[in-house]
């Protein structure tokens, strides 16, 4: 089993690199429902994880967790997203701490108990940023891409508009083609 420490957590000013971690998590899972402990390993480690060594009991224990973060950041409702993750909070009490990474200022993180299993350290963390996330911002920052065929998870870190698309490229896309189809209508 992996030894689960503290790991990034809540918001970092417009970065928050625990929301992107679970973004990515819930793709990768989603792309790849198999994804092996060396590709979820070097994703922990992407994100500024302590290097884990994941078993493959490890790697099926994480993807089965991941299907509750899916089902948080696949809302827009507030009030659907807030009650997802009070029950997470329930069943998995985070243990928040300050932790100053080098370099960097001062940020929540969570520490799981010595006991607790790989499930209670991804939910107290996912929990724990996506309530912050969601009370900082008043809504649902998150979401699906709108792109046709698309559906990837992000994180909306800005702060006009509410971001629609995963990626400038799905944007792109989406307005090319809308353009192609008024230019096919006149």
């Amino acid at each position: 089993m992996a030894q689960h420490r503290s790991t990034p957590q809540g918001p970092d000013d417009d970065n928050p690199r625990g929301l992107h971690f679970l973004a990515e998590l819930a793709n990768t899972v989603r792309e790849d429902p198999e994804v092996g402990p060396a590709e979820l390993q070097a994703l922990l480690e992407r994100h500024g994880g302590p290097p884990f060594r994941l078993t493959g009991a490890d790697a099926r224990e994480l993807r089965a967790a991941t299907a509750h973060v899916t089902a948080v950041l696949g809302t827009d409702d507030p009030d659907e997203a807030a009650e997802a993750i009070n029950t997470l909070l329930d069943r998995h009490p985070p243990r928040p701490r300050l932790v100053r990474l080098p370099g960097r200022p001062w940020s929540l993180h969570t520490r799981a108990p010595a006991d607790a299993g790989l499930t209670h350290w991804l939910l107290s963390t996912a929990a724990l940023a996506l309530g912050l996330w969601l009370s900082e911002r008043g809504g649902c920052a998150w979401g699906q891409c709108a792109a046709p065929g698309c559906g990837r998870f992000f994180v909306d870190t800005g702060r006009r508009t509410p971001q629609r698309y995963c990626s400038p490229r799905c944007a792109t896309r989406v307005r090319v083609a809308a353009h192609r189809a008024q230019r096919a209508a006149d």
